[in-house]
């Protein structure tokens, strides 16, 4: 049995689909309030800040997933975070059950140096600090050679369904609404962003494949492009212009006074200004039958 905590997530979601049509049907879901993706799927609630709970959600899994995630909330995230992983990788040594954790790039420098597996943590802010500090837990785990584990890695989302990121809503959910795009800090610095099924499919990828256990894996990407770039590509899909303003840190300053979603969105804004390259060689060259969603097929079925 394959086990998914945090399964009503997009990543959650898309995740459930893969490993049903093309790796097993014993299939555990696990949330507060689990919702079913395929109809033979197994629900179970459970509270991942409870070692009980989650050690029940975990018992009799080959491999758990865990993809759970929290509000934008830096007191949430260092209250509750570091308690969730560690009762996650106690149950899995406990049950002797393999651990694939779903991570992002919040650790890394916010600078324009290509981000790959190997590069330092060197986080900036309360939800980087945290973010570095469970994968490092999990890492002094796995080179202890104490648990069975790999790491995921992921930049900023895009794509269908719930998919939540400033790219979606900034840009392609004002262009569904008829609104002015809004672009944070430049519209020529380069983003990497990942189709929100590639990383689910990839993940549930690595999680069946033997070898690729023990070490971190930056799940792939299309290449890199600047929101100009990104708006060209929708209005020529479109067939019309999309206008669009850029975002001034004064502007996400003042907001952030009157606004605690954006005052909580400040810490990740100083990668907006640089070009974010994320590295995805790694996993290019081990999986290269994997097909990656191009930019352009993407923003087709978002737009249209």
């Amino acid at each position: 049995m394959q086990t998914i905590l945090g399964s009503n997530g997009q990543i959650g979601q898309e995740l459930a689909k893969e490993l049903h049509k093309n790796f097993t049907t014993d299939l555990r879901l696990v949330s507060r309030s689990p919702k079913k993706v395929n109809e033979s799927d197994q629900l179970f609630p459970a509270n991942l800040l409870n070692y009980e709970e989650t050690n029940q959600a975990i018992s009799g899994s080959d491999i758990v997933y865990f993809t759970a995630g929290l509000p934008m909330d830096s007191n949430m995230w260092e209250e509750q975070f570091l308690i969730m992983m560690a009762n996650v990788m106690k149950s899995c040594i406990e049950n002797q059950t393999k651990l694939v954790f779903f991570d992002n790039t919040y650790m890394y420098a916010k600078n324009n140096d290509p981000q790959t597996e190997d590069s330092p943590f060197r986080p900036v802010g309360r939800k980087a600090v945290v973010r570095a500090n469970m994968a490092q837990m999990l890492l002094d785990m796995m080179n202890a050679k104490e648990i069975d584990a790999v790491i995921c890695r992921a930049p900023e989302f895009y794509g269908p369904g719930k998919t939540q990121s400033i790219t979606n809503t900034m840009i392609f959910e004002n262009i569904h609404q008829g609104k002015k795009l809004r672009v944070p800090l430049s519209d020529s610095s380069l983003r990497t962003l990942i189709w929100t099924p590639d990383a689910s499919r990839a993940m549930a990828l690595i999680g069946n494949t033997e070898d690729a256990y023990g070490q971190t894996w930056h799940l792939p990407c299309d290449d890199s492009k600047s929101y100009s770039e990104i708006i060209n590509l929708s209005e020529q899909i479109l067939n019309k212009k999309l206008p669009y303003t850029v975002l001034k840190m004064w502007q996400f300053n003042l907001g952030s006074l009157f606004s605690h979603p954006l005052k909580e969105l400040k810490e990740l804004l100083p990668r907006y200004q640089e070009d974010n390259i994320f590295v995805s060689d790694k996993f290019k060259e081990r999986f290269p039958e994997f097909k990656i969603m191009t930019m352009e097929e993407g923003i087709q079925q978002i737009v249209l």
